[in-house]
């Protein structure tokens, strides 16, 4: 017997699995997403979800926090079977989560216990992770700590950044999500509790950690730049020779072989084609820059326009 689903989410990360429910036998009869923000330059923020919900007729509610009495009566009122959540950013109550019958599941970016929190991308790049995934668990009150109930794996590639590999899960969730619910319509689904011992945490992203750490590994750095796009965006310092500072985004790295005993940060190589800067234990080559207020270039279009020469510093941490 088909299920009667409410939807909790905002962001992108959750749009592909909410148009795919509406591919299955259940019926989606509510969206619960975040309310209407301005962003900057006083433009309304476009909600993508509840946009989608409105265009196929799914009734949208916005609470600023859903946990009051007023979103409960409403939320009850739907008489939905299971409440699936997806980057919906709000805490859910008990109370909230003893509404439906089975309860309430969560889709998470990454391959839980590892990455419990707000940020598990970033983080599944950043820690050098070779391989992450979806995971989709029932919701308890403690974070991201339910039981499984779902996995899907997936390698990530040497150059994806954080939103590149974002867009990738979500279209990896559509598939696993609509099982797991038809395994919780017919009482199939199978349910492997987390060990906590291997929880590691993934807290919100602050602009200030775009900052580059030139002490870190070439490894390190590398992981950091694709890690921090497109927020909070990796940046760096650049202390020329006639002592001004130029704030820099760097959006590609490559390792770059050169013996220097330069202190990291260093600028060992600028030749005119290449910039490269000392790392904890090699070099990179910055392959693709942003300079403040300036558009995205190669490093040889940098350096046409900037004298840097070697010896110049990159500030660290």
């Amino acid at each position: 017997m088909p299920l009667r689903l409410v939807m909790m989410g905002t962001g992108e990360f959750a749009l592909p699995m909410f148009r795919g429910l509406g591919e299955t036998e259940h019926d989606v009869v509510g969206l619960f997403t975040q309310p209407d923000r301005i962003g900057r330059g006083h433009h309304q923020h476009v909600n993508l979800m509840k946009e989608s919900a409105l265009e196929r007729g799914i009734p949208v509610f916005q609470p600023e926090r859903v946990n009051k009495s007023e979103s409960l009566d409403d939320l009850r009122s739907l008489e939905a079977d299971l409440f699936v959540v997806a980057a919906y950013g709000q805490i859910l109550s008990d109370e909230l989560l003893s509404i439906p019958p089975h309860g309430a599941i969560n889709l998470h970016a990454s391959l839980l216990p590892r990455h419990r929190g707000a940020a598990p991308v970033h983080y599944s790049i950043l820690s050098g992770d070779e391989q992450t995934g979806v995971t989709i668990f029932q919701i308890e009150p403690k974070l991201d700590a339910g039981p499984i109930l779902g996995v899907v794996r997936t390698p990530i590639g040497s150059q994806e950044t954080s939103g590149e590999l974002e867009k990738r899960l979500a279209e990896l969730s559509v598939p696993l999500t609509t099982t797991v619910i038809d395994q919780l319509d017919t009482g199939t689904a199978r349910r492997l509790p987390q060990d906590t011992s291997q929880a590691t945490l993934a807290p919100r992203m602050k602009k200030s950690l775009g900052l580059i750490d030139w002490t870190k590994t070439s490894a390190k750095v590398d992981c950091h730049v694709r890690a921090m796009q497109p927020w909070p965006s990796p940046y760096t310092f650049l202390r020329i020779s006639d002592n001004r500072s130029l704030r820099l985004k760097v959006l590609a790295v490559g390792r770059y072989d050169v013996s220097s005993d330069a202190d990291p940060g260093t600028v060992v190589v600028a030749d005119g084609a290449r910039l490269v800067a000392k790392t904890g234990d090699g070099a990179v080559e910055l392959i693709r820059l942003q300079p403040e207020g300036k558009r995205i270039m190669d490093a040889a279009e940098f350096l046409r326009g900037h004298t840097v020469t070697q010896g110049d510093r990159f500030d660290v941490v």
